[in-house]
């Protein structure tokens, strides 16, 4: 920990408030709570948690880099998928965990030259100061199209358009199981004033079930289970009356997920660029995540009544959608405008970047299933 980037005294204060929140917490829970809790405040605490306080997280200057930050050409290759999909629904587009705006801007900006904007662009997100940046890049990039974009506290009642997802159910808290053999659930306690493990039977019968359903072929194992994945998906197919859902984040099919020599789980942290694997360090400084289990995703989609279209790696999604068309149509001999998307789009292609780790998973209800970005490659008979 002693070569991490140093953290600003006002950082630092930020991150000891939250100590203390958290600490009062598990004494008020008797001593322990679940790790999805403790996640849930590290990053989400009103004022105090990652993406609840006001630090820069995207970026250079952040502590880790989004596909959208690397080059516009990945939004303008979904807004191709979306172009096909928006004349099925009514005709608007709901982003989840929008960051900085970019991926917004550029979605927008692709889908006024083919001609085909949505009438108006939703964004649901949790972070106040992120929400402000989005405002302020957004009204930047594309005052022409402000205001079609808004803003939402909570989800309407009914949805009937495009829902898309860029690293949403990473961010998700997630909750720490430990087998050895038995199941149960890793949590935190106290030990004076440090943060420490302490795993205890599995009360919830849902946690329980899904953890039974689970059988690591080691002597002792810990992953992740994410009920909250699972929530979010059914709820947003109980109020999808018609449309899509397209999410895109790294993981792995349950096969992969839990295979034996995963046996310390995916849970990491981010900070400034580094990976951290102590989820203790800094509370609210570092991003946490945990790696998706999209069997468990696809499962739970057809449960909720959707259509499975399709699963593949984010490099097939991409071709299929048309990037490297993209990437063709900029001039070689300008280096300095084309060499940093023919970069960016080697990183988001390449098996051993981003194009093999991150995937891509798509929903339907009352839309066609012929979608261009799973035409070639698909992947559900992994999950």
């Amino acid at each position: 920990m002693t070569t991490l980037p140093a953290a600003s005294a006002d950082a630092l204060a930020t991150s000891q408030s939250l100590v203390h929140a958290i600490q009062a917490e598990i004494r008020q829970q008797g001593g322990w709570i679940p790790f999805s809790r403790y996640m849930e405040l590290a990053l989400y605490a009103p004022g105090l948690g990652y993406y609840a306080a006001g630090s820069h997280k995207l970026g250079a200057a952040g502590d880790f880099t989004t596909a959208p930050e690397m080059s516009a050409l990945f939004g303008r290759a979904l807004a191709r998928q979306l172009a096909e999909l928006l004349p099925q629904t009514a005709n608007v587009i709901y982003e989840f965990g929008a960051g900085t705006g970019k991926l917004a801007i550029d979605i927008l900006g692709e889908l006024q030259a083919l001609d085909a904007l949505p009438e108006r662009y939703c964004i649901v997100d949790l972070s106040p100061d992120l929400i402000e940046r989005q405002q302020h890049n957004i009204r930047q990039a594309l005052p022409q199209l402000a205001d079609r974009v808004q803003w939402l506290s909570q989800l309407p009642e009914r949805l009937d358009g495009v829902i898309i997802g860029n690293e949403v159910l990473d961010a998700m808290p997630c909750e720490l199981i430990r087998w050895s053999p038995e199941a149960q659930q890793r949590g935190v306690a106290l030990d004076g004033e440090r943060f420490v493990w302490e795993d205890r039977p599995i009360q919830d019968p849902q946690l329980l079930q899904l953890a039974r359903a689970i059988q690591p072929q080691h002597d002792d194992y810990v992953s992740e289970i994410s009920p909250a994945n699972i929530g979010f998906l059914h709820t947003l197919a109980q109020k999808l009356e018609r449309g899509a859902i397209l999410l895109l984040d790294y993981g792995f099919p349950a096969a992969e997920y839990y295979h034996p020599q995963r046996h310390m789980g995916t849970l990491i942290g981010h900070y400034r660029h580094h990976t951290v694997d102590d989820p203790f360090f800094l509370p609210g400084l570092m991003d946490l995540t945990c790696h998706v289990d999209f069997s468990a995703m696809a499962q739970a989609g057809i449960d909720a009544g959707l259509d499975l279209i399709g699963y593949t790696t984010q490099a097939q999604f991409l071709i299929n959608a048309g990037i490297t068309q993209l990437l063709e149509q900029l001039d070689p001999a300008d280096a300095a405008g084309y060499l940093p998307h023919a970069a960016a789009v080697q990183k988001l292609l390449s098996p051993s970047e981003m194009g093999e780790l991150f995937k891509a998973i798509g929903f339907g209800k009352n839309v066609s299933i012929d979608w261009s970005g799973f035409l070639r490659g698909d992947r559900c008979y992994t999950l």
